[in-house]
């Protein structure tokens, strides 16, 4: 009885929670609900490319993914507006440009067709900027990239914050992704110090995560800190026990990701600059627990992963 009732904690909608703390912060998913805006910002109109097209005339279309990724992304309480922190900051960008806000949900593995096929001007789903990357896109950067390590609350693991400390254990990652990148690097390090290889564990879904670690069958979740942080404070069942830089070694930033050449990234920049400074962003951020990763300006196609 006692693990039907744990696997039916693990699968409750995240809504149905009033409110969770998250770095100091307590999160009231109705309240957030409200949507936060900002003023049409002239300069960051007036770096738009002529004659651009978006794809939808008078409006910024936004591909972001919508599953299992609180407090990024969660539906409200109708199960069909996408809410969280990635819908905001394309909200605050999308009015800065004075234009309508279009969320397109799609999933890790589609937005980089999204982007590069003009289906939607925009994605802005936790995206890291990387030396790959921008051979492919274009970046103006909102969010500094923090990634944690989370265990079961059980766990005879202490420690995860350099690369001998995965040797032999079995590690839930998302695939294509830069903590994939950093895992599978630390990898090397270990086999060519003679020290077992890692196990990468690939699945999606959050529910599908949380009972592999409560039954074994893996031993750690590497990814977006905040993410952790979320489901950690949502069940009591896992803790963080190590925080790594997105772009390990040096440090990395999440960006508005765009079509390479196209020129919106200084106006997107200049978009979530304004926004900076008129405080709106630093609302979109504390709210939703992740103002620790707050940056002073947005940059545009900057040093990333790789470099």
């Amino acid at each position: 009885m006692k693990k039907i009732i744990a696997l039916a904690t693990l699968l409750l909608p995240i809504s149905v929670f009033a409110a969770t703390e998250i770095n100091g912060t307590e999160i009231n998913l109705k309240a957030n609900e409200q949507p936060i805006t900002t003023a049409a910002n002239p300069e960051a109109i007036a770096k738009l490319p002529k004659g651009f097209q978006l794809a939808h005339p008078g409006e910024f279309t936004v591909g972001i993914a919508g599953e299992g990724s609180a407090p990024l992304t969660v539906y409200a309480e109708d199960n069909k507006t996408l809410i969280g922190s990635e819908p905001d900051i394309a909200r605050l960008v999308a009015s800065a440009l004075g234009l309508k806000l279009r969320i397109v949900v799609t999933s890790w593995e589609d937005w980089p067709l999204g982007v590069t096929s003009g289906k939607y001007d925009a994605a802005i789903s936790n995206i890291t900027v990387t030396k790959a990357r921008k051979e492919k896109f274009d970046f103006a950067t909102y969010r500094k990239d923090l990634l944690g390590f989370y265990v079961p609350v059980t766990s005879k693991i202490t420690a995860i914050t350099r690369a001998e400390q995965i040797a032999g254990k079995r590690i839930i990652v998302g695939s294509g992704t830069n903590q994939e990148a950093i895992l599978l690097a630390w990898n090397q390090q270990n086999i060519r110090a003679g020290l077992s290889p890692v196990t990468p564990v690939y699945m999606t879904s959050s529910a599908a995560q949380a009972l592999a670690l409560q039954s074994g069958r893996a031993d750690a979740w590497f990814g977006p800190n905040v993410n952790g942080a979320w489901q950690a404070a949502k069940t009591g069942r896992t803790h963080l026990v190590g925080n790594v830089d997105g772009g390990w070694p040096q440090a990395a930033h999440i960006a508005v990701t765009l079509k390479k050449g196209n020129n919106l990234a200084p106006a997107v920049a200049a978009a979530i600059d304004g926004a900076i400074k008129d405080g709106s962003y630093q609302r979109v951020l504390n709210r939703w627990g992740e103002g620790v990763e707050a940056i002073p300006t947005s940059e545009v196609n900057p040093a990333g992963l790789g470099d």
